[in-house]
């Protein structure tokens, strides 16, 4: 069959599956099935327990659910504690690796010992990097990173075993390892592509993660201690969120099959990969390049709010009529990450000379949770995410947006390791959610 007719034929079957496939929304409601497992509030399916981290978005005062300003817990602390324990300039990823990985705060002789760990760790098979990262460089770095996650099972004569000995050695290999699946899937790309020069640079392991990526990442090698430091923090407020979202669920359906850890994260990738998860962040730097093009003055907020408005009645942008970064799933009121992570925002601005960049995100910030309640009548609260920032701060250290995904998954790969090893630890069922058929019998 040639490729004209092949084309013609699968055009031809969509539109069967299409009229086959479709089920009416009214079956949903009469059967009571919650289309992705949220109810009409948004209110998440209870599946499981854990005790890692907690999400809180509102009390119920007087029997009455009330918003609150967002609450990021990771294992009894809050976000916002966590981070003002850090000196000014201590760079803590892997000390708060620790505390989710491990379920306790390290001392600080256990701190500086495990992160003696994960940069003696943060090293590849030999040869790998040549035949794995560079043989199939591709625009898609998580789709390269996935790849080398399960071309890392071939190198370990346990990669079955699910003992959770073994599982934590595995998982720590592999926090120790993304930032160099990442970084190195970059430059084979950049070189073969882009027509650029190759870099690989040696990870240290006397340098911290963040630090790590920064140094692999640049020509020079050089950073600031400011860089370092928002990366760091970036990091940290992304490493873990709670169970419910879409790819620590995966992390759990897959941990729970009794499936091996390079094909858990695998899966969790695949997951993070998609638009509606860890790609949000490309999408706000997509909308406010857009804006830039369009808004002559920054701080003119009656322009900003023109424009706005516009996208808003899906008459300019992706005319979806969302502003994307704002609006999530849980909170209404506010973000704990984007509230804590716009401080290191403003600070790096100043660095860089974007202040100017900054005013408009402010701008942006104040004014449209305003127009979205007048023109989508909506109530809620509508908040600022942590991703509205973490492009612009990604695109302020000059990474590239081909790793702005993977940048996630640094940080979120702590976060399904404690996940996955809670569920081998508390569980021994398969999770097997059921399905309701709607199917029609037909008689012979």
């Amino acid at each position: 069959m040639k490729a004209a007719q092949f084309e013609k034929y699968i055009e031809n079957k969509e539109l069967i599956c299409r009229k086959n496939d479709t089920i009416a929304r009214r079956l949903y409601d009469e059967y009571g099935v919650k289309k992705g497992l949220r109810d009409e509030n948004g209110n998440g399916v209870l599946a499981g327990l854990t005790n890692i981290s907690k999400i809180v978005s509102a009390n119920v005062i007087d029997g009455k659910k009330t918003s609150c300003d967002g609450q990021l817990w990771y294992r009894g602390y809050r976000i916002e504690e966590l981070l003002d324990s850090l000196s000014e300039n201590e760079l803590g990823y892997e000390k708060i690796a620790y505390l989710l990985l491990m379920g306790e705060m390290p001392d600080d002789t256990e701190s500086l010992n495990f992160k003696k760990i994960i940069g003696d760790c943060r090293t590849l098979p030999s040869n790998f990097t040549r035949d794995v990262i560079m043989k199939a460089p591709s625009s898609d770095i998580m789709n390269s990173m996935t790849r080398s996650v399960l071309t890392l099972a071939s190198y370990d004569e346990r990669a079955t075993d699910t003992n959770i000995s073994n599982v934590l050695k595995q998982c720590i290999r592999l926090i120790s390892e993304f930032p160099l699946l990442a970084v190195y899937g970059y430059h084979a790309y950049n070189y073969s592509d882009n027509l650029d020069s190759m870099i690989i640079h040696r990870p240290n392991p006397s340098l911290s993660t963040a630090e790590n990526f920064l140094m692999m990442l640049r020509p020079d090698k050089n950073y600031t201690a400011t860089e370092a430091k928002v990366l760091d923090t970036a990091l940290i407020l992304h490493m873990e969120h709670g169970g419910g979202n879409n790819s620590t669920f995966t992390t759990r359906v897959i941990t729970s099959s009794g499936s091996d850890t390079y094909s858990t994260i695998a899966a969790a990738m695949s997951s993070l990969k998609g638009p509606k998860h860890g790609g949000a962040n490309i999408k706000v730097m997509e909308m406010m390049s857009d804006i830039r093009n369009h808004v002559s003055d920054f701080l003119d907020k009656d322009e900003v709010a023109f424009y706005l408005t516009k996208i808003i009645n899906k008459e300019a942008f992706d005319k979806t009529g969302l502003v994307y970064g704002m609006g999530h799933a849980v909170y209404s009121l506010s973000d704990p990450r984007e509230r804590v992570f716009k401080g290191y925002v403003e600070k790096l601005a100043e660095e860089k000379g974007r202040e100017k960049d900054f005013e408009l995100y402010q701008n942006i910030e104040e004014l449209a949770p305003k127009l979205i309640a007048k023109y989508r009548r909506i109530y809620k609260g509508v908040s600022p995410n942590v991703d509205f920032y973490s492009g612009f701060v990604y695109d302020m250290l000059g990474i590239p947006q081909e790793l702005y995904t993977a940048m996630f998954a640094i940080a979120r790969i702590v976060g399904w390791s404690a996940h996955r090893i809670e569920e081998l630890i508390c569980t021994d069922k398969i999770i097997r959610p059921a399905y309701m058929s709607v199917m029609e019998e037909i008689k012979q």
